[in-house]
């Protein structure tokens, strides 16, 4: 089991889990093909199945998620921000680490 401990600073960098989900539709609702699954985004969503964002629009979601959170997002976490879920924990991560 994995035990993080977080500073005070930390935890005021983070937002709320509705601020992340908010932020992160803004971002994403040019590149969607499905509106049903859009009007349903939650932790759960997957950006390629639910979603239907193409890889190369993809690129262009983990782009402006860098603009929008002032962060970058290496190579790894590219690959493994293919969900709501997944962007949520790379952005938070990053913004903790700034």
């Amino acid at each position: 089991m994995l035990t993080v401990v977080l500073s005070l600073k930390d935890i005021c960098k983070l937002m709320t889990n509705d601020e992340l989900i908010a932020k992160l539709k803004t971002i994403v609702q040019p590149y969607i093909q499905d509106e049903e699954a859009f009007k349903n985004l939650n932790e759960d969503t997957d950006f390629i199945n639910d979603l239907k964002i193409n890889s190369a629009n993809l690129v262009d979601v983990i782009l402006d998620v860098e603009d929008e959170f002032d962060i970058r997002i290496e190579n790894d976490d590219m690959e493994k921000m293919t969900s709501v879920k997944a962007a949520m924990a790379i952005v938070n991560e990053k913004l903790i680490a700034k």
